[in-house]
């Protein structure tokens, strides 16, 4: 059996920003070691994912939502891969094995064991449970039905859902796929290396000038993690039924002056009609679902999609980890290797 722990660190929320979270608002503080309940599982972190979508649960949180608001003294938390220590009797838990669960930006959780997802083999590197692709897939599958010959447009296409959403339409048979971002170093990696045609750059020419560019016949998709004026360029770019698959708000999120609660736009509703464009949301895939696991590590091995990942060594880290995110430093997901 492993040595149990005597003490362990979470990363906390020390205050509320005015405007965005930098690492002073954040502490990584020392505790006892987690004691399991019933029922419960001891498991020592490995990894740990560090996502934009804090700054709305920092700000106070969005009714309705899955996910908690965050108060200062409150520890973070977020989906995490951890070993297990030790395990309930008929659990189907062994230590040594390898879980995902929601008890991130800590060193050890005690997690409820049927909150604890098994890892296996299925995926040749058990990190990539914490990206994004299963929320790309649900958004281009399901929510856009995206089909052979659409073109494809994909705000925020550097972040964690984006740098994997233009692979995965390549594979559902997308004829061309547009993304934007914000600087030419990663417009360049993402036409280079994950599956676009084309990017357009936030903060240049306008949006939607670039967008009628890089889609003359308009767009058939929209996948947008931003909302704001790249939502507004896609309701213009928009060919008659077109599909909105909606899964972030990048724009308010991470805007310095709002509290990322709220992300209000102005479209056209003429143009929706008219196009007979449909907007659905995706909220946030968690990719534990064994039939996609299968998938994505069947892509992954054969070398069809790569996993755009940045590994940032240590808790002492995380806090400085999110603030690069927040700051666009980083193309793909961000996890914090514990």
């Amino acid at each position: 059996m492993p040595t149990q722990p005597r003490t362990s660190r979470e990363v906390r929320l020390a205050a509320l920003p005015e405007g965005l979270p930098r690492p002073e608002h954040f502490t990584v503080a020392r505790i006892p070691a987690p004691a399991p309940g019933p029922g419960q599982a001891l498991v020592r972190n490995r990894f740990f994912q560090v996502f934009p979508a804090l700054r709305t649960l920092i700000g106070g949180g969005v009714p309705g939502a899955p996910m908690p608001p965050l108060r200062p003294g409150d520890p973070l938390f977020g989906a995490a891969i951890g070993e297990v220590l030790s395990a309930p009797d008929g659990s189907g838990l062994r230590p040594g094995d390898l879980v995902h669960h929601w008890q991130g930006w800590r060193e050890y959780a005690a997690v409820d064991a049927t909150a604890c997802a098994p890892v296996g083999d299925s995926l040749p590197d058990p990190v990539a449970r914490l990206g994004q692709g299963h929320t790309a897939y649900s958004a281009l599958a399901h929510a856009a039905r995206t089909r052979p010959g659409d073109t494809v447009f994909v705000t925020g296409a550097a972040g964690a859902v984006g740098s994997l959403t233009g692979q995965i339409a390549r594979l559902l048979g997308a004829a061309r796929v547009i993304g934007s971002t914000g600087s030419t170093a990663k417009a360049d990696r993402l036409t280079a290396e994950l599956g676009y045609d084309a990017a357009v750059i936030r903060g240049t020419d306008p949006i939607a000038a670039q967008l009628a560019e890089a889609a003359p016949d308009g767009i058939d998709v929209l996948v947008d993690n931003v909302g704001g004026d790249q939502l507004q360029a896609a309701v213009t770019a928009a060919r008659t039924g077109a599909r909105f698959a909606l899964v972030g708000t990048l724009a308010r999120q991470l805007s310095p002056d709002e509290t990322g609660t709220t992300a209000p736009v102005e479209l056209d509703t003429f143009q929706l009609i008219v196009k007979q464009i449909t907007l659905r949301g995706v909220t946030g895939a968690s990719g534990t679902d064994q039939e996609w696991i299968e998938r994505f590590g069947g892509w992954l091995r054969s070398g069809s999609v790569t996993f755009p990942h940045v590994r940032v060594p240590g808790i002492d880290r995380a806090p400085q980890a999110l603030h690069e995110l927040i700051s666009g430093r980083h193309l793909g997901a961000v996890v914090v290797e514990v």
